[in-house]
């Protein structure tokens, strides 16, 4: 349990000379966005999800099939989004490749834009949402999580990649010591999986609780102080700044 608090201590409050830097504790703030932002779209949105695209392909096969509840179009919609939201971030931040917190600054105002965007298109369609700014909405929170999900790939920061915990569970099972493991990691990946659950829990409590755009507020606030977080630290030369 001591080795999983020290990992876990290590991950959100970093040595500034570790390879990864300052990095970890931004991916975490990242995950909670996460939560947020699905929370909004699965809950206000119908049966869809902006950013687990393994639900969306799933989802889509149930549409398909004839399942209740199950619509085709706006999971292609939010898969299609988010494809093309990775593509774009893609290109953008091999301008900027040598140092990786303007990476992460260039995504980060880039998914601020996205989401706030959705956040005021949410505002002024009120609730329920009509089926045309339904399809806005899935498009903007589309692309900014394709945005992230392509710089997290990019970071590359072990078992924070901001959107998906299949492997991140997988890894803190199978690699505990009573799997035979060398239990490496794991206060990260816990911390991974809490972050994520902190999200949606604070989603939902918003969404039904007091109105259903705050999610998308709160989550348009923690980019924005990431992107502040992320503007100091472009004037960094250590080491965690070069490219893997």
């Amino acid at each position: 349990m001591s080795a999983i608090l020290r990992e876990a201590w290590r991950t959100a409050v970093p040595d500034l000379d570790d390879r990864h830097g300052p990095l970890p504790p931004l991916m975490l703030l990242l995950t909670v966005v996460t939560g947020l932002i699905d929370a909004f779209s699965y809950l206000v949105l119908g049966h869809v999800f902006v950013a687990n695209m393994t639900g969306n392909v799933v989802f889509a096969g149930f549409a398909i099939a004839g399942a209740g509840g199950f619509a085709l179009a706006p999971n292609v919609v939010a898969l299609v989004a988010f494809a093309a939201g990775a593509f774009g971030c893609a290109r953008v931040i091999r301008t900027v490749w040598s140092h990786r917190a303007r990476v992460l600054i260039l995504a980060l105002a880039l998914q601020v834009l996205l989401v706030a965007g959705a956040f005021l298109t949410a505002e002024v369609s009120g609730s329920p949402v009509k089926a045309g700014t339904r399809y806005a909405l899935l498009s903007l929170l589309g692309l900014g999580m394709g945005v992230q999900n392509a710089a997290a790939r990019a970071l590359a920061v072990p078992d924070l990649t901001t959107t998906v915990l299949t492997l991140t569970i997988t890894g803190t099972a199978a690699d505990s010591r009573l799997a035979g493991g060398a239990g490496s990691r794991a206060g990260r990946r816990l911390l991974s999986i809490a972050a994520m659950f902190l999200g949606g829990l604070i989603g939902a409590l918003l969404v039904v609780n007091v109105r259903v755009s705050l999610p998308l507020l709160l989550a348009a606030v923690l980019l924005a102080a990431a992107c502040g977080i992320a503007w100091r630290l472009t004037r960094s030369s250590a080491p965690w700044t070069r490219p893997l």
